[in-house]
């Protein structure tokens, strides 16, 4: 037998991981050897621990999956990423693409879809869940119609990193360390997505972040 498909498995919740993991390890061309419990985490883990393939839940704490996925993609650019989610959302999907995702997996049918999901990654195959090709090709004509192409990104990169630590309720130093910059960027960072944004205050970019799925309510 050939050796199995070694996974790091990322999500928040205990319960998710142990599930996902009954389904991934229960095949032989699979196995979790590793699991974090947010983004950041995540990132770590794969540069410390052989893996083919990341499965990476979008809404985590530090550091969501999106997050996650472009920063593996940068330093691990031969490893297999999924994104697995709660989120039936077309702007997710196309956020994925961008961070270097494969594959996008809807948690309410992990069950049916996963482990096609994840072989189809290792054969840098993509895969969209069953049901959401027509409304995305129908979706992506429409915009090519009216001249829009992708949805543009709203915040930077660095903005969302820190736009979601400072809605985690993180202070300038906190975050600062997180992202080794220094505090007097992360008040001019900060400053711009008020601008930016046409918002006062902490709980309104905290809002906003809940909105944008960088946090859960």
């Amino acid at each position: 037998m050939s050796t199995p498909i070694r996974v790091l498995l990322a999500d928040d919740h205990t319960l998710v991981r142990r599930g996902v993991r009954l389904i991934l390890d229960g095949e032989p061309d699979l196995t979790v050897v590793a699991e974090a419990g947010d983004g950041a985490e995540a990132v770590a883990l794969a540069r410390e621990t052989p893996v083919d393939l990341a499965v990476l839940d979008v809404a985590m704490p530090r550091m969501t999956g999106l997050q996650a996925a472009r920063e593996l993609s940068r330093r691990l650019p031969g490893l297999h990423i999924l994104i697995l989610t709660m989120y039936d959302n077309e702007e997710y999907f196309f956020e994925a693409l961008r961070a270097g995702a494969s594959g996008y997996v809807l948690k309410s049918v992990a069950d049916r879809d996963l482990v096609e999901a994840c072989r189809a990654a290792v054969r840098d195959e993509p895969f969209i869940y069953p049901g959401a090709e027509r409304a995305l090709v129908r979706s992506y004509l429409e915009r090519l119609r009216r001249g829009d192409g992708l949805p543009e990104r709203a915040i930077t990169v660095r903005e969302e990193e820190i736009l979601k630590l400072v809605a985690e309720g993180h202070t300038s130093k906190e975050i600062a360390e997180l992202l080794f910059i220094s505090a007097k960027t992360v008040e001019r960072h900060r400053a711009n997505l008020l601008q930016k944004l046409g918002m006062r205050d902490r709980l309104e970019l905290t809002r906003y972040a809940i909105r944008a799925g960088l946090i859960e309510p």
